[in-house]
């Protein structure tokens, strides 16, 4: 349970107000107008203050909420362009299409394939099998990831299923690179 003790607003006012400000792309100067067209009356700096306490106690609440992933995933890499530099985004999706993860690397290597992994499994759980297209980046993270998940008593190995029909779902929602 968060915890609004010292807080001088009540806990609805301030849900509201991180409830608009992380859902909408909005100011803190329009999020302190909404509020007065509401009737409260609270200055942008304390918005401000509120974001940074309360956003990540509140995304780890969601987290802990946050349902189990499928048992079957399609992992992929692409190359895009982010603020005019060129990386890597690894992207991991369940069976249904939802985004289970994402990553930016500067490199593809099996590191960065592990890492991405690491941060999926820690969000998601462990899923049954994998599939990837033929990256030898891929599949050495998911080789380095069982090897860790054996050493901790996990008694099933992720399967890496090589494939790129497969992977088909996660290909047709590509971003467009270079935008």
């Amino acid at each position: 349970m968060i915890s609004f003790k010292d807080a001088q607003f009540p806990k609805e006012v301030i849900l509201h107000a991180m409830f608009f400000y992380l859902r909408y792309a909005v100011s803190y100067r329009d999020l302190e107008e909404i509020l007065a067209e509401r009737g409260v009356t609270v200055d942008h700096a304390t918005l401000n203050r509120w974001v940074t306490k309360y956003a990540p106690l509140i995304a780890l609440k969601a987290q802990s909420r946050k349902k189990p992933a499928g048992r079957s995933w399609q992992m992929d890499e692409t190359y895009v362009c982010v603020k005019g530099k060129w990386l890597y985004l690894y992207r991991a999706v369940d069976k249904l299409g939802n985004t289970l993860d994402f990553m930016l690397s500067e490199r593809r290597t099996g590191p960065a394939a592990t890492k991405f992994f690491a941060k999926a499994l820690a969000a998601n759980g462990i899923p049954e099998k994998i599939v990837i297209e033929k990256s030898g980046a891929n599949g050495a993270g998911i080789r380095s990831v069982n090897k860790i998940l054996g050493r901790f008593g996990c008694p099933i190995a992720i399967q890496a299923i090589r494939s790129k029909y497969l992977n088909n779902m996660i290909e047709q929602d590509h971003p467009l690179s270079g935008m």
